[in-house]
């Protein structure tokens, strides 16, 4: 049964007139009486004059009853009808009652049709459309073509009747030979008894048939019989190695247990070890980082001395040479000392050896000795900027705290004055 076929019955019983409402839930359960009711209804609606068993109370009476129904339908409407599904009173009885439903509906349309159609035919009585007749014309030609050659055929037909009228009345009215009809009736005889025996041979040959069969089934049930008691012998019987077989399982559990919290181990200790190798590169380029800032920073006070002694030499070179005095006096002053790397880096432990001198970045680059041991953290580094700081911050106190070349000219010229 289909949602959809149930729905059409209903629809159509609708459109038919059916006193009582149907839904679509009644023939979700067997439900005779409404089956019952139902084909009362069709076989009335189709022949009012019929008189079919209405008692439906015992199983013999609703099987009479759904046989007549049947018997009616094929006999005067041609439609044949599952007594079987109809007496299941469910969904497969709806697909068979659709059928009567279906003949009934199509001839109330094609009646409303033909009432709607007369009035147009009236008004369009004088009208012949042509086109709409050339089917009616070709099956017109083709009965008549039937007809002429049914016509001729019986002509010829009726043509030999005087013949056979003659053989017909002549083998009427020859008598009967009792000895032809007996031969003919003993023939027929012999022919009915060999067929009684083949089948009767046929009906041993079955019934050898059925013995040998039984045979085989009292057979195979005997080796069944057999099969299930030692099926269930062995399965009573415990085998010799599942002793050992259990000491290998629990040996594995344990195995796999081992073998689990050591990869887990491992698993941890790699990446541990990643961690650390992470942390000793960022340690490396930090360390990297604040020996390039070192470095820069050395480089960038040579050159700050290095322009500071080219500007004492240029006004060393500037100053007038008197008679002697100045020669005395410089014999007299006590030399400058020239600032080098070692004085400058005496206070880190001579880290950095090497003199004030530009121009050779390369040497200077390489005399540097950083120390790239492991145990060196970061405050070490961060204390090793604070002292390059104060270094370069003591520097231009020093260079601040020299006696200039200004400040010894004005006695010289003094005593220029009174040499005059």
């Amino acid at each position: 049964m289909s949602f959809r076929d149930l729905r059409n019955f209903t629809e159509m019983m609708r459109a038919l007139g059916y006193p009582r409402l149907i839904s679509m839930e009644n023939f979700r359960t067997p439900n005779f009486n409404l089956v019952t009711e139902i084909l009362i209804w069709l076989v009335k609606r189709y022949e009012p004059n019929i008189d079919i068993p209405t008692d439906v109370d015992t199983e013999s009476d609703r099987i009479f009853f759904i046989k007549a129904v049947a018997q009616f339908m094929a006999t005067k409407a041609h439609i044949k009808l599952n007594t079987k599904h109809l007496y299941l009173a469910d969904g497969y009885a709806v697909k068979e009652m659709l059928k009567i439903t279906s003949v009934l509906y199509n001839a109330m349309k094609t009646k409303q049709m033909a009432t709607e159609d007369v009035p147009e035919e009236e008004n369009n009585k004088f009208k012949f459309d042509l086109g709409s007749r050339v089917s009616d014309l070709k099956a017109a030609r083709q009965l008549a073509s039937e007809i002429t050659t049914k016509g001729a055929s019986l002509f010829e037909l009726l043509g030999k009747e005087a013949e056979l009228r003659e053989m017909r009345t002549a083998a009427i009215a020859r008598p009967l030979e009792i000895n032809e009809t007996e031969k003919a009736l003993r023939a027929a005889i012999k022919d009915t008894l060999e067929s009684v025996e083949k089948t009767k041979e046929m009906l041993n040959n079955v019934v050898s048939d059925e013995s040998s069969l039984d045979a085989k089934i009292e057979k195979k049930k005997q080796d069944l019989e057999r099969h299930q008691k030692r099926l269930q012998t062995l399965q009573s019987v415990r085998p010799t190695f599942m002793d050992e077989y259990d000491k290998i399982e629990e040996e594995l559990q344990k195995q796999y247990e081992i073998f689990v919290e050591k990869f887990r181990n491992l698993s941890f200790l790699e990446s541990q070890l990643d961690e650390y190798h992470r942390l000793e590169q960022e340690r490396f380029e930090e360390a990297e980082n604040t020996l390039r800032i070192m470095q820069h920073k050395l480089k960038e006070d040579e050159k700050d001395l290095m322009k500071s002694s080219l500007k004492d030499s240029d006004s060393d070179l500037d100053v007038p040479e008197d008679e002697g005095s100045d020669s005395d006096l410089e014999e007299s002053r006590p030399s400058k000392p020239r600032p080098t790397r070692n004085s400058l880096m005496a206070g880190r432990g001579a880290r950095f050896i090497g003199n004030m001198q530009g121009g050779d970045s390369d040497e200077t680059d390489s005399e540097i000795d950083a120390d790239e041991d492991d145990e060196e953290d970061e405050d070490g580094e961060e204390e090793e900027s604070r002292d390059l700081e104060d270094d370069g911050l003591e520097l231009p106190l020093s260079r601040s705290n020299r006696p200039s070349r200004g400040g010894v000219r004005p006695p010289l010229l003094e005593e220029s004055d009174e040499d005059f």
